[in-house]
């Protein structure tokens, strides 16, 4: 087995046994990392005369008697190519070594105190035992009998994401970006991130630096982005928001729901907030402006204006197809339907409730005005987070609807929503907004 750190600084000989430079990083593809498909570098770096570098193909060496040979003559070093990467390729010990990592299978980051290899150069993964830091410092004969990596300890190169290094100060105090470990292009995440749960690449969010939290993000598409998002805490929101370019930013916004977006809107200052707002399309634009009017310790700030209201007279079959193109065309998710006279009217008011599951199992010729709960149960939009709380859980609610002192539909309240107010300070996701 090879070790990143015992490679570092190990002579290169030529056939002559003439020492002729020494390695200094070995360089990997990209697009193999978090990949099911065997792993290997594409090339040394080696240092030779006058601090020059040379790429130096993996082909090119071979190893004996504990040294690295070349496989032609030292002077054809000067042919070869200086420190040149492709759009695909990074380096291993500048931008992985001693750095974090997403260990996909803990869904967590992880250090990297070295990388292993096979003997045929297979990159097999993260070893991030603290052992492994003192193998590095152990003389090479015994460095080898030191701290063997096992399951517990290696992180397989298959579930191993890279994350980019962020941004650092250049002289005149300017945020630059570093340089991406892969193309600068937009593309999707290598491995298998993007195939977590939304929950679960947030808490990764959190354990990294704000502006690699923006990268991440901008690496998913928009619809897991909004999702992530919304699972992420406010304050954390709003610094990533800032990380994102104006049309990113809207783009997730777009996704998001719209009592989420106004908690995240409602931290912004007024300028920031207004210009964000009037990127949105007009109608998420006004309904998240109709949010932002409560406080976020009532019922109106918790509540969201993705619902579905149906006339009464729909038979059980044709509510099933409405809710079905609801859920196609706007991602609208919900446990109830509100029945009412007139759905296209600007104002409703909810004469009745009917649950999904009434509805899959009701004949498909029924009403709804047949089959709804008329005894409704409703919250005033000035309600506390803690009186909504009890009334779902008195009632067994998965949602309850906020009417206006005149039995106007403003929204719904989910259980999920009401959940995270009544966290512990320290899990909340929702603090009080700016304005």
């Amino acid at each position: 087995m090879l070790y990143l750190s015992q490679l570092l600084g190990a002579p290169v000989l030529d056939q002559h046994n003439v020492r002729v430079g020494k390695i200094i990083d070995i360089l990997a593809q990209a697009s193999q990392v978090g990949q099911d498909n065997p792993a290997y570098p594409t090339a040394l770096l080696v240092e030779v005369e006058d601090d020059q570098q040379r790429r130096v193909p993996i082909t090119d060496v071979i190893r004996s008697e504990g040294a690295w040979h070349l496989r032609y003559p030292g002077e054809r070093l000067a042919q070869l190519q200086s420190d040149l990467l492709s759009e695909d390729e990074f380096r291993l010990a500048q931008e992985v070594l001693d750095k974090q990592i997403i260990d996909l299978e803990h869904k967590k980051m992880v250090r990297v105190n070295d990388l292993c290899f096979s003997d045929t150069w297979q990159i097999l993964g993260v070893d991030k035992s603290s052992l492994s830091l003192v193998r590095r410092l152990a003389p090479s004969w015994l460095a080898n009998a030191i701290n063997q990596p096992t399951s517990s300890t290696l992180v397989p190169w298959t579930e191993v994401e890279l994350v980019q290094a962020g941004y650092y100060e250049d002289e005149g105090k300017q945020k630059v970006p570093t340089a991406p470990l892969t193309t600068p292009t937009p593309r999707t995440l290598s491995g298998h991130l993007s195939e977590l749960h939304p929950a679960d690449i947030a808490n990764i969010v959190h354990q990294v630096s704000v502006e690699q939290g923006a990268r991440l993000l901008e690496r998913l598409d928009n619809e897991l982005a909004a999702d992530t998002m919304e699972e992420i805490a406010t304050e954390r929101q709003v610094q990533i928001l800032e990380n994102l370019s104006d049309e990113r930013a809207t783009a997730i916004l777009h996704e998001m729901g719209p009592d989420e977006v106004a908690d995240l809107l409602g931290q912004l200052p007024e300028e920031r907030q207004q210009e964000l707002l009037h990127q949105l399309n007009p109608e998420d634009s006004e309904e998240v402006q109709d949010l932002l009017e409560y406080e976020s310790d009532t019922a109106g700030g918790l509540m969201t204006t993705d619902y579905i209201v149906l006339n009464q007279t729909h038979a059980a079959q044709d509510a099933l197809m409405a809710i079905r193109a609801e859920i196609i065309d706007n991602d609208v998710r919900i446990a109830y339907v509100y029945c009412v006279e007139d759905e296209n009217a600007d104002e409703c008011r909810p004469l009745g409730v009917v649950s999904i599951w009434d509805l899959l199992v009701a004949q498909t010729g029924q009403t709804l005005q047949e089959i709804m709960e008329t005894n409704l149960i409703t919250v005033l939009p000035d309600a506390d987070p803690r009186t909504v709380a009890e009334t779902l859980a008195k009632y067994n609610l998965l949602a309850v609807p906020v009417v206006n002192e005149n039995g106007i539909l403003e929204g719904v309240i989910t259980v999920d929503d009401v959940l995270d107010v009544l966290l512990p300070d320290g899990r909340r996701r929702r603090p009080n907004r700016m304005y």
